[in-house]
């Protein structure tokens, strides 16, 4: 596989890894399981028990986990076509989509914060 194509299949399997992670981890549909799943993670007895419940709520460490799922399905490498390639896929799309998410999460703020000047705004003209 040339490198461009490589580079491609890079980006579009990191936007793939980082929307599911950040959807697990971050939005509402997943709310009352993450919600749970932090509770166990802090209670648990056992540290292999709450380790794997704090995976569901963190998209960094959630991300990891997509990316070798993504890896089994894609055979995608990356530079190298043996095992190393695996390797290397899977921390260059780990990386990416971690990046995609810090994006992301960057921008929701923006927009936040504009919506909320934008209320005090319209509150401010209806006094």
């Amino acid at each position: 596989m040339s490198i461009l194509a490589q580079i491609y299949w890079l980006v579009i399997l990191s936007m793939v890894v980082s929307s599911v992670a950040w959807t697990v981890t971050q939005e509402e549909i997943f709310r009352e399981w993450r919600d749970k799943f932090k509770e166990r993670s802090e209670t648990a007895g056992n540290i292999l028990v709450k380790k794997f419940f704090y995976v569901w709520t963190c998209e960094y460490c959630f991300s990891h986990w997509v990316t070798l799922l993504i890896l089994f399905l894609t055979d995608f490498r990356l530079l190298i076509d043996d095992w190393r390639g695996y390797i290397l896929a899977f921390f260059g799309i780990a990386w990416v989509a971690n990046q995609f998410m810090s994006l992301y999460r960057g921008i929701r703020v923006d927009i936040k914060h504009e919506n909320a000047l934008a209320e005090q705004v319209k509150k401010e003209n209806h006094k």
